[in-house]
């Protein structure tokens, strides 16, 4: 045997760690393609859900967004002062607010979009087209099998 084999191996990171860790610099590179935009990668996902989901509650985005409701409340408040949202009262539910984007949040979408999506090419750059689908199909059933609430949002 050599001696190499001979060592005892290290175990391997389990899946949790390595999913935080690609979350961890996902954030990180969002952060700083969005430095000048003055959001943070946080509100930037906010934004995001709201484009595919307008009209939801600040409870609603909290869960798409995988921020606490008190979390979001301060994000909601950040945003509308950024005039990136609006608020407005849900004409089925008075005691509730509905939030949408407003023209300058879908700007701000338009315009990081590229960048954005150039975090995504360099992650997985090195995978196939067929890779990519099973990777993707891989997160979406890891997704699914944990979200326990209502209004989780399923793609």
């Amino acid at each position: 045997m050599s001696q190499g084999s001979q060592r005892t191996r290290r175990p391997r990171p389990s899946l949790l760690y390595a999913v935080k860790q690609v979350e961890l610099i996902v954030r990180s590179r969002l952060d700083e393609v969005l430095r000048d935009s003055g959001i943070t990668a946080l509100q930037y996902t906010a934004l995001t859900v709201l484009a595919r989901r307008d009209g939801l509650t600040s409870a609603e985005l909290a869960r798409n967004s995988f921020v606490t409701p008190q979390a979001m409340a301060d994000l909601v408040t950040a945003l509308e002062r950024g005039h990136h949202i609006e608020r407005r009262r849900d004409p089925e539910n008075r005691r509730q607010l509905l939030i949408s984007l407003t023209p300058t949040g879908q700007e701000l979408l338009a315009r990081y979009a590229a960048p954005v999506a150039a975090i995504e090419e360099r992650m997985v750059a090195d995978l196939g087209d067929d890779d990519r689908e099973r990777f993707r199909g891989y997160l979406d059933t890891a997704r699914a099998a944990l979200a326990d609430g209502p209004g989780q949002e399923r793609r």
